[in-house]
């Protein structure tokens, strides 16, 4: 069982170390392939938006199918997704691998972690979400120094030529480990609509924010999509309570605690994929940082971060939730905060000291707000909260990047200038007011589900 969970989580680490390796790569995307860095960060919210579309399926499809099967499929699309990627000469054919990459991740990941809250038993939850979570931090951890590194020897084809051999390790080790029988779907259809429907909603709400970059917070055309992407969000939830076929079940989102667990692990993955977007973009332009240093800057913040995973998941299997998740939210507040405070003055040296402070809140937190999530529910319907969960993730990346970007892009209309280290300055100092005000309700959350549920579970325990 710990090999098949290995395999399964190394096929998403690799999607991840793609992922966070093409962001130091964008500023020379942007020069070799002729777009805009609204168009190139496609690759990034693209990808993510794919991969939460997926995941929005796998309630369905690990009941459906077998765990072997779900996984020899991943591993083949990540290959291709590899292969087209390597030979791509522009950038429709580059986007087309990178979303074909991202089916594979969409449905790796919700795999893994299903395979532990299957077979793991619950006193030992924590540490091995914990363990998992090490697996995918370590990905954010090494994607921005591997793609900066190999970037600056070679060319960013090197990102996709260093993974192949690890993907088909993994296809020969999962073939053999991976086991799991599909529970079966009891005669729940599946639910076409809700999928496409959910598809639109996620691309309006994006495509809502780029008006904004393109057009300015103010225009009519930022506000005629709110307003569109309200009324189709209204519809979709007209008919997902009077449909009949299943594809997630959202009556999980009655249950108070999982719905705030699930706010706190969406704000996270926000925070922490928003910052590894904006952060190289901020130090090759503002500090005319090489991609090289842009992506190392990030990596003991990063490696710091995973190595909590394990004690924060032991933490939360001795402890319970609270002191882990107030670790957490304390921690992330205080330094999305130093990022605001110190502002114009950041170095290279200073961003990856308060970034090493963000990503210990963020594994502090991340597995612990899955962990708590999942013990909310029981039998089939944890297949359903580990996909909304996992769905959610991956939204929260694609979300976090194209707001930030969408930030930055806007403040050229704002300034008026095509200066971009004013432009990148400027709306780096918002992105960071943002992502501080983001963290001061995930903390908020933390400590209201203690006062309002936790503090008198654990009166009556006591």
């Amino acid at each position: 069982m710990k090999l098949s969970i290995l395999a399964v989580g190394l096929l998403t680490f690799v999607g991840v170390l793609v992922e966070t390796s093409m962001n130091v790569t964008f500023p020379e995307l942007k020069q070799e392939l002729h777009v805009s860095l609204g168009t190139i960060q496609w690759l990034t919210t693209g990808y993510l938006l794919l991969t939460t579309i997926v995941m929005s399926t796998t309630a369905y499809i690990l009941k459906k199918f077998d765990s072997k099967k779900v996984f020899m499929f991943a591993a083949t699309l990540c290959f291709i997704g590899t292969l087209v990627c390597l030979s791509a000469v522009s950038f429709p054919i580059l986007l087309i691998g990178r979303l074909i990459q991202a089916i594979s991740t969409g449905l790796a990941t919700p795999l893994m972690f299903n395979l532990i809250f299957t077979e793991i038993p619950s006193s030992r939850l924590g540490v091995y979400t914990g363990l998992a979570s090490v697996i995918i931090s370590l990905a954010p951890a090494l994607g921005p120094t591997y793609g900066g590194l190999v970037n600056d020897i070679w060319s960013w084809r090197a990102i996709f030529v260093g993974v192949i051999p690890i993907i088909l390790f993994l296809g020969i080790l999962g073939w053999f480990t991976v086991r799991g029988k599909a529970i079966g779907t009891d005669g729940i259809k599946f639910d076409y609509w809700s999928v496409i429907g959910l598809a639109i909603i996620f691309f309006m709400i994006l495509f809502t924010f780029d008006q904004a970059g393109t057009n300015g917070w103010l225009s009519p055309q930022f506000g005629l999509w709110i307003i569109a992407s309200i009324i189709i969000i209204l519809i979709f939830r007209y008919y997902n309570r009077r449909s009949k076929r299943q594809m997630i079940d959202f009556s999980i989102l009655e249950l108070p605690i999982l719905r705030l667990r699930l706010f706190g692990y969406f704000s996270l993955q926000f925070i922490n994929i928003g910052l590894s977007f904006v952060l190289p973009i901020f130090a090759q332009t503002v500090l005319s940082a090489n991609s090289s240093q842009a992506g190392l800057m990030l990596l003991p913040g990063s490696l710091i971060g995973a190595m909590v995973g394990p004690y924060a998941g032991y933490l939360y299997d001795k402890k319970g939730p609270t002191v882990t998740l107030l670790i957490s939210g304390i921690l992330i507040t205080l330094g999305s905060l130093s990022f605001v405070l110190v502002g114009a003055n950041l170095t290279v040296i200073t961003i990856g000291i308060i970034y090493t402070i963000v990503r210990m809140g963020f594994n502090f937190g991340f597995s612990t707000s899955l962990s708590d999530g999942s013990v909310q529910v029981t039998g089939s319907k944890k297949s359903d909260q580990n996909s909304l969960f996992s769905m959610m993730q991956q939204y929260a990346g694609s979300l976090g990047t194209n707001v930030l970007s969408v930030v930055i892009s806007a403040a050229a209309i704002t300034t008026g200038t095509n200066n971009s280290v004013i432009n990148t300055l400027l709306g780096a100092k918002i992105d960071f007011v943002i992502l501080t005000i983001l963290s001061a309700l995930v903390l908020c959350s933390i400590i209201y589900v203690y006062f309002k549920y936790s503090k008198n579970n654990e009166a009556e325990k006591s």
